[in-house]
Formats: structure tokens, sequence, C-alpha cells
């Protein structure tokens, strides 16, 4: 045997999901939910009761975190649904690039430069704007299973 069949790719976590179940029938409005493999903002919960010998099942309405696209689950009530893990960072703006990536400074000294300028016109033009004048700014960003996008702006003042 030769050493160049025992070649693997190595991927850079600890093995952690991605998602945690949860009882439906728990599941609240603001919580989040794993709904057509995308993470959503449940803005609309409604459960409905069935028949003699059928389950209790909620109508999920949801709002992508990424997209804001409207998405729709209906799950019996004592089911699992997967919950993503969101996680929400705040990082200095350093730089924005000439091809629509920002670098951004991390709590512990390092930069991150893998993230694109965020698609939604008024945060775009905020950040724009905001850093070609010169503001300190700080940029909130949301990851959840495996995505990430910036999601929010804040000036802490003049360089």
């Amino acid at each position: 045997m030769s050493d160049e069949e025992h070649h693997f790719e190595s991927k850079a976590d600890a093995g952690a999901s991605k998602t945690y179940p949860q009882q439906a029938g728990t599941i609240r409005k603001n919580g989040y939910i794993v709904i057509k493999n995308r993470p959503c903002k449940v803005v609309e919960v409604s459960t409905s009761k069935t028949g003699k010998h059928g389950h209790a099942k909620c109508h999920f309405v949801g709002i992508d975190i990424f997209n804001a696209k409207k998405l729709e689950d209906i799950v019996p009530s004592s089911h699992n649904c997967d919950v993503p893990h969101v996680n929400r960072t705040d990082y200095q703006l350093i730089d924005i690039s000439e091809d629509g990536f920002v670098s951004l400074l991390t709590e512990n000294g390092n930069t991150k430069d893998d993230l694109r300028l965020p698609t939604d016109e008024s945060l775009l033009s905020q950040i724009k704007e905001g850093f070609e004048s010169g503001k300190d700014l700080v940029v909130s960003v949301m990851s959840a299973m495996g995505e990430e996008q910036i999601c929010a702006l804040k000036d802490i003042g003049p360089k």
C-alpha cells in the first residue's frame, strides 16, 4: 500500500452539531427553528387540535435569518424539530476591499477576512458611508448552520 491512498480531508470543527432537537410544542414566537434546511426566526406559531386519534399540530411561520425569505412548516406538537445554534458576535470593521469583502478585527486581535458585505441595501450604504467618513464601526455578525452574515452596525465614535 502506498501513502497516497490514506489522505483525507479534515474539517476544522470539533464535531459540534449545527442544530439541536426541541419538541415542536415548546417552540415559541421569536425563537429559532430549521425549516427546509434553513435557519429561521419564528414569527408566528399556531397549534391546532385534531380529531379522536390524531396529534395536535403546530404550524410555524419563519423568516430565514440570512435571506429574509418566509418559510412555513407543520409539525405534530409531540415530535422534535431541529433548532439551529445561532450566535451573534461583534467585530470592529478595519477595511472594505474592492471585491466586496470586509476585514474585521476579532476580540483576540486577529483579523477575519472571509465575510462579504451584506446584501441589505440600507445596511450596506450605512457601512460604506460610515467607513468613508472615518468612523469607528462595530458590525454584528450572525452565524448559524455554517453560514455567517453581517446583520447590524454600531457606531462607536470617530477614530
